[in-house]
């Protein structure tokens, strides 16, 4: 592992009297898969929508690369390398899913409009559709590009998405419960896949429930709970941690 890519320091979230993160601290560092984990409410979906400029936090700060990025516009932030998924599928159903990968690279190689106004051949559209077809080949769509986005399987839907966000080649991708929905097979498949997309060069900061999922994928896991930070620390080490089993149980281990 090397050098933390991202920082949060010190994060706050109010919406009126409701503190949703409350002094939050963790790094994540360049190269790892780093799970955010809490129970239901804990703040874990606010709290990538402020890294991620969603929201503008009420304090504290968020550094990508050493740069102060708190309260950007979210297509500022994807500029400098972060992208993120969301909870629900954020597709283009009715077009292919080769426009849906191509929407993805508009960051590499945005539209031209008066040359195209003009009818001129872009070598930029050329270039664009190619990248798509990169991305798609490595998440296994290709045989799918020109099917329909609403057509596929709900685990290749998933998958989709994923290569609408890396399609731009970010050096970090925020992935809000990817595992959603999936039966076992496609759980596996897409375990698989955030090893592949580690080995490509991004760093993963994902949110999950599904704890099997993340217990065997992450290098290292952060835990919130009402707002909070509770703990950090290797998979082992958090699945074992009295107040992680109280905080999702309600009890500890010595009283189970």
């Amino acid at each position: 592992m090397s050098e933390a890519l991202l920082e949060v320091r010190n994060l706050s979230k109010r919406f009126g009297g409701l503190k949703a993160v409350d002094q939050l601290n963790f790094s994540v560092a360049e190269g790892a898969i780093h799970g955010l984990i809490g129970p239901n409410g804990a703040g874990k979906t606010t709290t990538f929508n402020l890294i991620s400029g969603f929201y503008r936090p009420s304090s504290g700060s968020v550094l990508l690369s050493g740069e102060d990025i708190s309260g950007m516009p979210m297509h500022r932030i994807a500029r400098r390398g972060l992208v993120r998924t969301f909870q629900h599928s954020t597709l283009f159903a009715e077009l292919s899913v080769l426009e849906n990968a191509v929407v993805g690279t508009y960051m590499l190689y945005p539209p031209q409009t008066f040359a195209a106004l003009a009818g001129l051949r872009l070598s930029r559209d050329d270039a664009a559709k190619n990248r798509a077809r990169q991305v798609l080949e490595f998440f296994g769509l290709l045989d799918h590009a020109d099917e329909l986005a609403r057509s596929l399987s709900h685990g290749h839907q998933r998958a989709l998405g994923m290569a609408v966000a890396l399609a731009s080649r970010p050096s970090i991708v925020l992935l809000d419960e990817p595992f959603t929905g999936m039966n076992p097979e496609e759980t596996r498949g897409m375990m698989k896949l955030m090893f592949k997309i580690r080995e490509a060069g991004a760093t993963i900061l994902i949110v999950e429930h599904d704890m099997r999922a993340i217990m065997g994928i992450c290098d290292r896991i952060t835990v919130m709970n009402f707002g909070r930070f509770l703990t950090e620390g290797r998979p082992n080490e958090v699945r074992r941690h009295d107040e992680v089993i109280e905080a999702y149980l309600g009890k500890s281990k010595q009283n189970a």
